[in-house]
């Protein structure tokens, strides 16, 4: 067998107060994918931020391609052939694809100008290596791009010349079906190529589909290495977790006859006349490929979007929502998919993000007091085990699945009779996600309505009481949880018939 491109040994890292890395060993071999999982906390981040040389290491010692390596900073470890495709790409909005893949690293004439020419060659020429032709405009400017295009912009940025080892940070996050299959493909070519490639993920049925390894962490220590062909994904979750958990989630349905939200030939800019229902008490999941207009349905109800028709009623009552504020008002509550950028403010504390829904309330004469804050939120805080070390601590240093309780807790004190939640998973460990379809159960039990989308089958097979499909901007006849199957729901949103 040839020699590791990548060696890891013995890596330790300590934060004050925390051991977040102890005696974790890796080895990449040219032409191997490397799966790297483990629950959100369990270091796989401070890790990939060592090797990309954010972070210093405190112990052990990394080699690649034979020579032991120290980075410390990014440009020393991109020049060492170590490059991070992360999970939510750095676009500059202004420039163009062709610009924003240099930036930093502009090709230039004798005379110092930028070599315009060169580099929309190189791109091209990169777009027909990596089958991306017809998929990405190199002229588009930054702003334009689709997330899917954002993420081909950042894995050319990360493919260019001296690339030894590419990491892949939670890469199918944000793309569809179609366009996940596209990744696998350059995947495997990268691997043809020799490259050693690290597989970042929470969906463990691409770990099992991609890699030819799998490399394991719990709470900072490494607990398995194990080859694909002789592991199940269960035998990862019980590293992972330290556990058994359930595949999937069995829930009973507990609706009731009175109607929540009634939705009355809606139209917007994205749909036309649509209409259902959602009881008390019952999990509508909402299902549909990226574009359908699943999340600007969720948008409009919320108020954040305009409707140009239709009504909508909470509780047999025509509600006028021109705004979120509206919204809440008529008792909707909405996690957002993207729960950094539009659920949380990052920099903000856990008591401040948990009490947004509810300022108004706790305010005295315009005033927003600490204590009353704490007396409303807390409670929720507890029931929902969110881990963190004080009230205080800025929700951004949490875990994903964490900071999706501090939104939930959010709506919980808010008490509102619709639950609208986009994507509640998104990035979640499978332990966090077991949690978290237990809460969403409770509140389904407490009488709330949920309205749920997701892109993950499994999750709206088993969490749902029916599952409309969108495509296009409308929306299929409900099906019923019994008539419920992966097949019915993708030949609805693909507008094609059953076999």
């Amino acid at each position: 067998m040839s020699s590791a491109i990548l060696d890891v040994q013995g890596v330790g890292k300590s934060f004050p107060g925390v051991k977040a890395l102890s005696n974790v060993s890796m080895k990449v071999f040219p032409g191997e994918v490397v799966a790297f999982v483990g629950e959100n906390g369990a270091g796989k981040s401070t890790f990939l931020k060592i090797l990309c040389g954010d972070y210093t290491l405190d112990e052990g010692k990394v080699a690649l391609d034979g020579t032991e390596v120290s980075h410390a900073s990014p440009l020393e470890a991109r020049n060492a052939g170590f490059r991070l495709v992360r999970q939510e790409p750095e676009i500059v909005p202004h420039i163009s694809a062709a610009e924003n893949i240099f930036i930093g690293e502009y090709p230039r004439r004798a005379s110092g100008r930028v070599d315009h020419a060169k580099m929309r060659q190189i791109t091209t020429e990169m777009l027909e290596r990596y089958g991306f032709v017809g998929v990405l405009d190199i002229d588009a400017l930054g702003r334009t791009l689709s997330p899917a295009q954002q993420h081909i912009v950042e894995i050319l940025r990360a493919l260019k010349d001296g690339v030894k080892v590419v990491a892949f940070d939670e890469p199918t996050a944000s793309l569809t079906t179609e366009e996940a299959d596209r990744l696998f493909a350059l995947i495997r070519q990268l691997r043809k190529e020799g490259l050693g490639i690290i597989y970042v993920s929470h969906r463990l049925h691409e770990v099992m589909e991609i890699s030819d390894r799998v490399v394991v962490l719990k709470d900072g220590v490494q607990t398995g290495d194990l080859r694909i062909e002789e592991t199940t994904e269960q035998d990862i979750v019980n590293l992972m977790v330290g556990r058994e958990l359930a595949h999937g989630y069995s829930r009973d349905e507990v609706s009731t006859p009175e109607v929540v939200l009634e939705v009355e030939n809606l139209s917007s800019r994205w749909h036309r006349d649509i209409s259902f229902q959602i009881r008390a008490g019952e999990i509508v999941g909402f299902a549909g490929l990226v574009g359908a207009g699943r999340t600007e349905l969720a948008k409009v109800l919320f108020g954040e979007f305009e409707k140009s028709g239709g009504t909508v009623k909470i509780c047999g009552e025509v509600k006028t929502i021109r705004s979120p504020a509206d919204a809440i008002a008529a008792n909707i509550g909405f996690a957002p998919e993207n729960r950094k950028a539009e659920g949380l403010i990052l920099v903000r504390s856990v008591i401040e993000n948990a009490s947004m829904a509810v300022y108004s309330a706790l305010a005295r004469m315009g005033v927003l007091r600490t204590s009353a804050m704490i007396e409303k939120v807390s409670p929720f805080i507890q029931k929902l085990e969110i881990k963190t070390p004080s009230l205080e601590q800025e929700v951004g240093k949490l875990s994903g699945g964490n900071q999706q309780k501090v939104v939930l807790a959010r709506w919980l004190a808010a008490a509102p009779r619709l639950l609208i939640l986009d994507e509640p998973t998104r990035a979640v460990d499978v332990g966090a996600k077991a949690e978290i379809y237990r809460l969403i159960d409770d509140l389904s039990k407490q009488g709330l309505a949920i309205m749920m989308i997701s892109s993950e089958m499994p999750e709206l097979l088993s969490m749902s009481d029916r599952i409309i499909v969108m495509r296009d901007g409308q929306i299929s006849e409900p099906i019923e949880k019994q008539d419920a199957t992966e097949e019915a729901i993708v030949n609805l949103a693909l507008g094609t018939k059953a076999a």
